[in-house]
């Protein structure tokens, strides 16, 4: 069931609709996040726990988007900062620092029954993994999931010329690792 965004908005915010809008919404944008968690946090489950949590902010906070971006946008803002936060957490748990995390998390793709890729893919994986934050969210956004400028600058909140030098800086770095391992 394809619903508009604005009318899928206004049935989240009406307690008598919000259950099935909620539903709709879910269903609509689910597979869409997961992959965009994926992205960041790299393993299966984590990525589940870190979806749900999405879910759950974006249901909590319905009521606060005042629609000044699209709802994808304002609920890919969301995954974007829950998987960051999850990956900090899970780094000060183990003690160790987030590109330590990021290495040992891409050295568990081997063992991840969910990871479909090769060594060629894994070694993507790698090179990506030592990208700073911020480079590494980009590449993958416009790389992985095909989005615009003009969209990741809206749920990044940043302008589309640094989104392109970081885009353009990421393809540099990660093609010199590739090309060194």
């Amino acid at each position: 069931m394809l619903i508009a965004e604005e009318t899928l908005v206004i049935q989240l915010k009406q307690k008598e609709h919000q259950a099935k809008a909620f539903e709709v919404l879910v269903n609509t944008y689910k597979e869409r996040l997961y992959w965009h968690i994926r992205r960041i946090v790299l393993n299966h489950d984590d990525t589940d726990d870190v979806l749900q949590n999405t879910f759950i902010k974006v249901f909590r906070n319905i009521d606060g988007f005042k629609g000044d971006s699209k709802l994808y946008s304002w609920m890919y803002r969301i995954a974007t900062n829950e998987a960051l936060s999850f990956l900090k957490s899970k780094s000060q748990k183990l003690k160790i620092n987030n590109e330590q995390l990021m290495n040992k998390v891409v050295e568990d793709l081997r063992a991840d029954v969910y990871f479909e890729g090769d060594e060629i893919q894994l070694k993507l994986q790698m090179a990506i993994a030592t990208l700073p934050e911020k480079q590494k969210l980009i590449f993958n956004m416009k790389y992985f999931q095909e989005l615009k400028y003009e969209e990741i600058s809206e749920i990044l909140e940043t302008s589309v010329g640094g989104l392109k030098a970081s885009y353009h800086l990421a393809s540099k770095k990660i093609e010199a690792f590739l090309k060194e391992n």
